[in-house]
């Protein structure tokens, strides 16, 4: 008889044991299939909003990424609240219990309360959206995701910084609006200053009509500055956004050929050795 009652016993436990890892099971899989179908309802609502509302591409991924962060937070509040009736744990003493524990260490979480109120007045104000280049915290780099609690910057290095929003006390936004492409070119003091201008002016029309990012100029604006063994002339062009440097990448090649084709010397420094006898 004793041992008929513990193979029951045996065979209760497994019972519930198995029908607890089934409700576990059960629970995962619908979690993931809920994220799957929301994150597919959240970037279509987002794509519609983008073509009927105009609005930017930049302002929609940013706000995309956030809401998918929001909803991903609610899901696993969920998925917990749901293991926590799995396995009978008393939910409103464990809020309780929370609250309190809360409460305590509520004083010391000022900075993330900081970080909640930060992010949200720089999505509220448009100060910045995924893929603007921008200087935040120190950093310069490509906004990847604004977050309630951090921005995700993309130094030019490929480093990924993760920025707290309190650190961003200001933010230079370099993306609003054309770029500005500047080249300084340097001509000996023995070459005629408007000769080398009228050399640098051809190239500059000829590279406006090859290169459709550029949307003013590029024009020769004159001499710069006058230095130790150089004529410094400063040469400037408007491009779209991002395509500056690629822009005076290219100024600056077809620049150097020019002058080298005119006999327009850019002067470098010269080392002189005297040998004694």
């Amino acid at each position: 008889m004793d041992q008929l009652t513990a193979y029951l016993t045996q065979g209760a436990f497994l019972t519930v044991v198995l029908l607890v890892l089934g409700q576990l099971f059960l629970a995962f899989i619908a979690f993931l299939i809920v994220r799957s179908i929301g994150k597919r309802v959240i970037s279509t609502g987002f794509d519609r909003m983008q073509t009927q509302r105009n609005m930017s591409l930049g302002r929609v991924k940013t706000l995309e990424k956030l809401s998918l962060n929001i909803f991903s937070y609610v899901l696993i509040f969920v998925l917990v609240t749901i293991i926590a009736g799995i396995f009978e744990l008393p939910i409103g003493g464990l809020i309780a219990g929370a609250g309190v524990i809360g409460l305590a260490i509520g004083f010391g979480a000022q900075g993330l309360v900081s970080d909640v109120v930060t992010g949200f007045f720089l999505l509220l104000e448009k100060q910045i959206d995924v893929d603007d280049y921008v200087t935040a915290a120190g950093i310069d780099g490509i906004v990847e995701e604004v977050g309630l609690r951090t921005t995700q910057i993309r130094g030019f290095d490929g480093t990924l910084h993760f920025v707290p929003n309190r650190e961003i006390s200001s933010v230079s936004n370099h993306s609003r609006g054309n770029m500005r492409a500047l080249i300084d070119m340097s001509i000996s003091y023995d070459d005629n200053i408007d000769d080398a201008i009228a050399v640098m002016q051809n190239v500059c029309d000829k590279i406006a009509l090859e290169d459709e990012t550029i949307i003013e100029g590029p024009n020769v604006i004159g001499v710069q500055g006058l230095g130790d063994s150089d004529v410094v002339i400063r040469i400037i062009a408007k491009t779209e956004n991002m395509m500056q440097w690629a822009v005076e990448r290219k100024l600056r090649k077809e620049l150097k050929e020019a002058l080298d084709a005119n006999d327009i010397e850019i002067p470098y420094p010269h080392q002189v050795y005297i040998e004694k006898k």
